[in-house]
Parts: structure tokens; C-alpha cells; sequence
């Protein structure tokens, strides 16, 4: 009995001593794994579309603080890759602001003129211009609006502008 006890308690002694020798980035690794795994879905207000997860941010922002906040979440401003997605958001803005608020997403030219990406760093394959837009008014307009006027489509608007926002990530 004495040497099963004992045998029992070195056992510990070892189990213990390696888990205490976990080299830190390994510790961090692992943190990291049970981070994804509590976000995983689109919940806490997100709602899911087409394998992203979307959320209308009702402050106004600029542009560029709008992307950070969507930033902070593990998200970007939302790209739009079809129609469906576009109609999408536009539901999503109307659910939660009672209208078709002219609302950022992360479309910028800001930095080569008429050369459009999105800040997700996806392909630019998409758009619903308003005629005659983008038009770069004054030289300043570098940052992507959408649900203008009763057409409800895209704008390129000074991005030092106000606005509400949608923010996108995967689950």
C-alpha cells in the first residue's frame, strides 16, 4: 500500500512539474484556441449570413474609427460580394435603425484613386453605384456609403463623415 501511495505521488510530482514546463507560447497558443472556441457562431448580436458574421454599429463614426471598432472585435467593416449580401445588410440596418440609414462598409479608394479594395482585404468584385459615383467630389471622397437616397445604393463620401456601421468576420 506504502508503494502504491508513494508511486501515486511521484506520478503527481511529474504530472505537475511538465505542466508548469509548458514553454509560454504554447500557454498562449492554447488561451488563443479556447478564445475561437467561445466565438465560434455568430452570437452576442451578430447575426449570420452566407458565412460571416454581420453587426449594425449605430454610433456615428468616421470611417476610419468605425473600422477600428470593428477592428477591436475580431471583425472589419463589412465587404459585399453580391446582391444577396447587399440586401442582406440593407435588412440588417433597417431591423435595427427602423430605416434605410446611409450607413459605412469597408470599401476605400483612399489609397490610389479609382482603385477600390475592401479593409477585409478581399477582392473588389462587387459594386451598386449610384450614377454618375463614384465621383470623388472635391478630390476627398475615398471612403465607401451605402443606402443613398431612394435608390438606396453606393456612394463615395469624405471619410471624415459620420456614420453608422456594419461590421463583418467569420465565425
Amino acid at each position: 500500500m506504502k508503494t502504491l501511495t508513494l508511486f501515486a505521488l511521484v506520478c503527481v510530482m511529474m504530472a505537475l512539474t511538465g505542466a508548469a514546463a509548458v514553454p509560454e507560447d504554447k500557454a498562449n497558443k492554447d488561451q488563443t484556441a479556447v478564445r475561437r472556441y467561445y466565438r465560434v457562431g455568430c452570437s452576442g448580436g451578430w447575426s449570420s449570413f452566407n458565412g460571416r458574421c454581420f453587426l449594425y454599429i449605430p454610433s456615428p463614426m468616421t470611417w476610419a474609427k468605425a473600422e477600428k471598432n470593428c477592428e477591436s472585435m475580431g471583425a472589419n467593416l463589412a465587404s459585399v460580394h453580391n446582391i444577396l449580401e447587399y440586401q442582406e445588410l440593407q435588412r440588417l440596418i433597417k431591423a435595427n435603425s427602423h430605416e434605410d440609414k446611409v450607413t459605412w462598409i469597408g470599401g476605400t479608394d483612399a489609397q490610389e484613386e479609382k482603385k477600390w479594395l475592401w479593409s477585409d482585404g478581399t477582392p473588389f468584385n462587387f459594386s451598386t453605384w449610384c450614377g454618375g459615383e463614384p465621383n470623388n467630389l472635391g478630390g476627398r471622397q475615398n471612403c465607401l456609403q451605402i443606402n443613398v437616397g431612394a435608390q438606396k445604393c453606393w456612394d463615395d463620401m469624405q471619410c471624415d463623415s459620420q456614420r453608422p456601421s456594419v461590421c463583418a468576420r467569420k465565425p
